[in-house]
């Protein structure tokens, strides 16, 4: 039976002695989130994780969701067994209403501070908590572009999770390519419209956990123009408000099938069928991406705390088999003499897989709240500098917390399977699953070639290069105050290393990329890993400032936790901080010899 241990003291950490929250407590919201509110928060949440979440991640993945043929349009899904009592207590804890406007319902509370409670939750069951996911991220498009009468009728509900929601982008035809979309919507005499078309990958798109499902749906009114420029947003509900604004006629729409997945097995993942159902438009018509883009880049943000969050719970069943499972003896001499053999966690190997995943999981959950600190900067503060510096820089680590932690994140559950040997390939310890879940998070709210390329095309270039050149100064500021220090020379001088790596590759790309696009969709991945290891670089500077100063400070009981926080970091820089050099000498190769095959040689 896999275990999980919510990270608490290291969220704390980072949270507290790291990003120092309680700078911010002049912004709204963040007055409430004091030292002792965060810690009974992520308690709470931790205990939700531990005992009642993580319990069912199995039965969900054994059991699945079932899908049953109904007449008309009441096909049902039926979720795994525990999932609804669990949805239950989630709400009624106010979880899903956590970063919301108190004004619909919501607590006000900061986004940083939800990016922890997210991070235990997935990793405690990932499918369970899209449930409650796409419903933020559907609330928060809503809360950007609806009007407010659509505000105060859907919102507040689905903050409650008496209501969930959902994103309906990708059709059997395409899927990054929205230009290509078929699904049509017909003016209705009424000011509403009639939405036709199929929608497929629908995560939560049908369950009974919620009495109301409200669907965000992409759709083409008719007549309007071809591609990306003639798109709208709709709200279109599983069932009807009747005029006291709650849940009446069954709407015309469906879910058709289930996907069978490799992995995520307990989130009901829907071909959605709409058959002239009634919608209501959010926002103007044709201006739909953009809407929906406010919760693709909420979803993208969840996607990488996802990819943290499976390399976490992998981490900790991997360490925990490391310690317990005896297997031969050490190398360098017998290590426990009263024991058959010695546990594996005594073979230098062993410990390179740990330290590898530990290293990273402590820098992607820095990024991850560093980056929601920004979103908070963005929707909160007064000043307009800050907001603008914060929406840049936040747009310009999206793709990366995506992409590169999502990526990592599936390495990692990898190499803690192997770390059980052949007991990791069966389903005996549950280690199996977690590469199943964590797989998909490379693949979904945009594919991890497409996080690269949107790196490189769109938020490098985009106002003139200030959001990236802005990164360099903050990072560069960084080393220069801490290079003398001699105790941050472990960690400043690889980070200056792969800072220099990152601004090389950037000015390769801007001399040879316009040149030849084809050079810089080549470039891309590689791209994006280097700028995520910088970043993560970068996480470590912050956090081994922040452990040698309250070391220095008689540590506050935490000596142990802080001196395996440098060591960790130590490994990072040593270990992981060079790879910098590979990806700048992929990226300067260029694209000829990878764009020379003939399409029919491959």
């Amino acid at each position: 039976m896999p275990i999980y241990k919510a990270p608490i003291e290291d969220s704390l950490f980072v949270l507290n002695d790291v990003l120092h929250v309680e700078r911010y407590n002049n912004l709204p919201g963040f007055e409430d989130a004091t030292p002792d509110t965060i810690e009974a928060i992520l308690g709470e949440v931790g205990k939700l994780a531990e005992e009642v979440l993580q319990p069912l991640n199995e039965v969900g993945d054994k059991h699945g969701c079932v899908w049953t043929e109904g007449e008309g349009f009441d096909n049902t899904v039926e979720v795994p067994p525990g999932f609804q009592e669990a949805y239950d207590l989630y709400s009624e804890a106010g979880w899903g209403s956590l970063p919301f406007p108190e004004e619909y319902g919501g607590q006000g509370l900061p986004a940083t501070l939800n990016a922890a409670v997210q991070e235990y939750v997935s990793s405690a069951n990932m499918a369970f908590g899209m449930y409650p996911g796409l419903t933020a991220g559907a609330a928060a498009a809503l809360i950007e572009h609806a009007s407010e009468e659509q505000k105060q009728m859907y919102v507040p509900k689905m903050l409650s999770g008496e209501w969930s929601g959902t994103m309906n982008l990708t059709e059997p035809h395409c899927g990054t390519d929205l230009g290509m979309m078929r699904t049509k919507a017909a003016r209705n005499d009424d000011g509403t419209f009639a939405i036709s078309g199929q929608k497929i990958w629908i995560s939560a798109g049908e369950h009974p956990m919620s009495s109301n499902i409200i669907h965000l749906v992409l759709a083409r009114i008719e007549g309007a123009p071809e591609g990306v420029d003639g798109i709208s947003l709709f709200i279109c509900p599983k069932f009807l408000l009747d005029g006291d604004g709650n849940p009446g006629d069954r709407n015309k729409l469906s879910c058709g099938s289930l996907e069978h997945k490799m992995g995520i097995n307990g989130n009901a993942t829907c071909v959605m069928n709409y058959e002239g159902a009634t919608a209501y438009l959010v926002g103007e018509e044709n201006r739909g991406l953009k809407a929906m883009f406010v919760m693709m880049n909420e979803a993208r943000l969840g996607v990488g705390v996802q990819g943290l969050a499976q390399s976490e719970v992998a981490y900790q069943n991997a360490a925990d088999w490391a310690r317990e499972r005896i297997q031969g003896r050490s190398i360098s001499g017998v290590k426990y003499p009263d024991l058959k053999a010695d546990p594996i966690i005594v073979h230098p190997d062993i410990r390179r897989v740990l330290m590898t995943i530990r290293s990273f999981n402590e820098a992607a959950r820095a990024l991850v709240y560093w980056t929601a600190l920004r979103s908070d900067l963005h929707h909160r503060s007064e000043d307009e500098e800050v907001r603008q510096s914060a929406n840049d820089l936040m747009g310009l680590l999206t793709p990366v917390v995506k992409g590169v932690i999502t990526d990592k994140g599936f390495d990692s559950t990898v190499m803690a399977q192997q770390v059980f040997g052949g007991t990791g390939y069966t389903k005996d310890q549950g280690v199996e699953q977690f590469v199943r879940d964590a797989r998909i998070a490379m693949i979904y709210e945009g594919a991890n070639g497409i996080q690269a390329l949107d790196l490189v095309g769109r938020k490098l270039p985009s106002k003139g290069g200030r959001a990236v050149q802005a990164y360099f100064k903050e990072v560069g500021k960084f080393c220069s105050a801490h290079k003398d220090d001699d105790a941050m020379k472990p960690y400043i001088e690889p980070l200056s290393k792969g800072l220099a790596d990152l601004q090389a590759a950037t000015m390769w790309l801007v001399q040879n990329g316009v040149q030849n696009p084809d050079n810089a969709g080549a470039a891309s991945t590689d791209y994006m890993h280097l700028f995520g290891l910088v970043a993560f670089g970068h996480m470590w500077g912050m956090m081994a400032k922040a452990a040698n100063d309250k070391l220095a400070d008689n540590a506050n009981g935490q000596t142990k936790f802080l001196e395996n926080k440098l060591l960790t970091g130590k490994f990072f820089m040593e270990r992981i901080m060079p790879e910098s050099s590979a990806h700048l000498a992929r990226i300067q190769t260029g694209c000829d010899t990878m764009m020379a095959m003939a399409a029919e040689d491959f």
